[in-house]
């Protein structure tokens, strides 16, 4: 009699990265796919039905941390295991109040991967040892609490991203079907929200944020 195996989709914009992960897991579980970015990551999610996702924090188009939580909106069973070069604290706090199950750096020992995996299949959180649980679950609550007054939606996020990414408003209106006038009212009011001025401005806000990569 066959024994099922988890399925794991991997989201990385880094093949090397990507390859490794896999080579890493298909031991273990069956890798049912790799992505290279966060709007390919939310197709593939419906598509392949994985039980976790093994996930980039900095990825184009659409980032790890907005692609995660709207995955987590579509397929609320899947588990979210986030593998960043970020230590930062604070992104992990948000990797976790936004849905993920587990958060690895990817400088940890290669069999961490695995553990993780194997601890949030049955129902476990994990944090790499190199970071605080106190710290990060505090930072959680925090972020929790606070009030979200100029918290964008999640649609000016998309565009911000992408315009922060360097990509014009008729690029913009492609990638997210929408139209260019549609695309401009976004930039306006993300402006407003923002109390921005200039594109550079939206750039830091979203390199600060963790949207795009410094």
């Amino acid at each position: 009699m066959s024994i099922s195996r988890s399925r794991i989709l991997i989201a990385d914009d880094h093949t090397l990265v990507a390859d490794l992960c896999k080579k890493l897991l298909e031991a273990e579980f069956d890798v049912v796919g790799t992505v290279g970015d966060g709007r390919a990551l939310l197709q593939s999610a419906v598509d392949l039905k994985p039980d976790v996702i093994v996930v980039d924090v900095a990825m184009p188009i659409l980032n790890g941390l907005d692609a995660g939580q709207q995955v987590k909106q579509m397929v609320p069973a899947v588990k979210l295991v986030y593998l960043t070069m970020n230590p930062d604290p604070e992104v992990a706090a948000e990797a976790f109040r936004r849905g993920a199950s587990g958060y690895l750096l990817k400088t940890c020992a290669a069999d961490q991967m695995v553990i993780a995996v194997r601890k949030v299949l049955r129902g476990m959180s994990y944090l790499s040892p190199q970071l605080s649980k106190e710290t990060v679950s505090y930072l959680r609550k925090q972020s929790m609490l606070q009030e979200e007054q100029e918290r964008l939606t999640e649609r000016q996020r998309e565009v911000l991203q992408l315009l922060a990414e360097g990509k014009v408003m008729k690029e913009v209106a492609g990638v997210l079907n929408l139209t260019t006038r549609t695309v401009a009212f976004h930039k306006y009011r993300i402006m407003e929200v923002l109390g921005a001025r200039s594109t550079a401005e939206l750039v830091r806000y979203a390199v600060r944020n963790h949207m795009i990569a410094a």
